[in-house]
């Protein structure tokens, strides 16, 4: 399958929570605010499919390696920065 890179025209800052969600009884529920759906408009599309890479670093030297790496790659989009918080009250 074909994968189209979506890259943003303009920063999109964000922010969200991730929910429980009970029928499939998981924290797997992490809810895209409207700043990026006005950003791609494609991702409101019901039949359409989409699908993600996902990286976590454990410290800035194996980001950096990685970004490195990611700036050689021919055929790149635009990586998306996610910042995990446990909110505490």
């Amino acid at each position: 399958m074909e994968k189209k890179k979506l890259t943003p025209r303009k920063v999109v800052d964000s922010e969200g929570k991730v929910t429980y969600s009970e029928s499939a009884q998981a924290w797997n529920v992490i809810k895209l605010k409207k700043e990026l759906f006005d950003e791609f408009p494609e991702l409101k599309e019901k039949r359409s499919q989409f699908s993600y890479s996902l990286k976590f670093f454990r410290n800035d030297e194996e980001l950096e390696k990685a970004y490195q790496k990611f700036k050689k790659a021919k055929d790149k989009a635009m990586p998306m920065i996610l910042v995990l918080y446990k909110d505490v009250e």
